[in-house]
């Protein structure tokens, strides 16, 4: 399922291949955000060409909206979507604890009121894994408690066992209801804050239960960046070798090359598209040597500012994409002066082409 080709002799990189029911994806990858069947902005069309090999998607918001029955009804998020390559979705969890503004936790699940409508719900771990069967998920992560730092141990201890106990409700759900011919992938999330003791706890618990991966969960939630990077570099010694890393909802272009670093295989983040949509264009400064200096790589650009109306420079004169290499920044500019929504497509284009080259030089120079 999981194959190591290469290790880099300086750090703990490593470059390898991720064998799903949908295909295999070369590590160390990148999955754009579709977190309600789509990536924001842009067509499945726009996706394809851009060639991520993976997408993540949004367990909550699907279940709210179309719903579980209607997603099994159209054939799955990948008929439903038009995309015939793999799909991540999380557990639900995280939305629930950030979205939801009542709840309540204990060992059966959460109860949330629906941040559409108010209408409260009930998610067990049993039901966050029905549901994403029911997407047609091939990477599947288990219900857990993601909690804001920073937090006080007594809770970050209490709520470990929580994930851990959760975990378990999804493994053996997962292994009772899935074909066993054509089965996902479970991952495993390991919590425990910024303790290294309970990161350990927490890894050592999800593997006594065994699953295919393990993702590091709870970080880029309210600590500094040294911290969170700080916490990364003993992830390598608490999980097996033998197994994918994910480290989810992270990060800046800079955060992932030192997670890369530290061992990690897998990435997700909301920054490009989001950044997209307020006018911030990601630009290389240099594209070589990123494993080995710690010499700024790229750069942000508010193509919004004043200082673009008279820019005849292309967009990216780089890219596969012809609007971007034909179009100014003036004229991107002028875009978003006039709230005109293509202005959001290019520049969502943009990012997540650069997010992508990001990885393929990673692989390149593990490689």
């Amino acid at each position: 399922m999981f194959k190591v080709l290469k290790q880099d002799k300086l750090t703990r990189a490593r470059r390898g291949q991720l064998k799903t029911r949908k295909g295999v994806i070369e590590t160390p990858f990148f999955m754009p955000i579709a977190t309600k069947g789509g990536v924001k902005s842009i067509t499945i069309e726009d996706i394809e060409k851009l060639n991520p090999g993976i997408l993540l998607s949004n367990t909550y918001h699907l279940m709210l909206r179309p719903g579980e029955k209607e997603i099994k009804k159209l054939g799955g998020l990948h008929k439903f979507m038009n995309w015939d390559k793999p799909i991540l979705t999380d557990s639900g969890g995280f939305q629930v604890f950030s979205l939801a503004k009542i709840r309540k936790l204990n060992n059966e699940g959460v109860i949330f009121k629906s941040h559409l409508d108010g209408a409260e719900y009930k998610l067990t771990p049993e039901d966050s894994i029905r549901i994403q069967m029911a997407i047609g998920s091939d990477i599947m992560m288990v219900l857990d408690e993601c909690v804001e730092l920073p937090a006080k141990r007594d809770y970050l201890e209490k709520s470990i066992e929580l994930t851990s106990y959760w975990a378990k409700q999804c493994k053996e759900y997962h292994e009772k209801k899935s074909n066993k011919k054509n089965k996902a992938l479970l991952f495993g999330i390991v919590q425990g804050g910024l303790e290294k003791d309970l990161r350990k706890k927490s890894a050592d618990d999800l593997m006594a239960i065994g699953f295919d991966g393990y993702a590091v969960g709870g970080l880029a939630v309210g600590e500094t960046e040294t911290e969170m990077l700080g916490a990364l570099k003993y992830v390598d010694e608490l999980l097996p070798k033998d197994k994918p890393r994910y480290l989810m909802g992270v990060g800046y272009p800079h955060q992932i090359v030192e997670a890369v670093k530290n061992g990690i295989d897998m990435f997700d983040c909301v920054i490009p598209t989001r950044e997209a949509r307020h006018g911030r264009l990601y630009v290389w400064q240099k594209r070589t040597g990123l494993l080995r200096t710690k010499t700024k790589f790229y750069d942000t650009i508010n193509v919004k500012a004043q200082k673009f109306q008279f820019d005849k420079k292309p967009i990216n004169k780089d890219s596969q994409f012809l609007e971007l290499r034909n179009h100014t920044r003036a004229y991107l500019r002028q875009l978003f002066v006039n709230e005109d929504q293509t202005a959001q497509r290019l520049v969502t284009l943009n990012n997540l082409e650069f997010y992508l080259d990001l990885m393929k030089q990673i692989r390149s120079e593990i490689k």
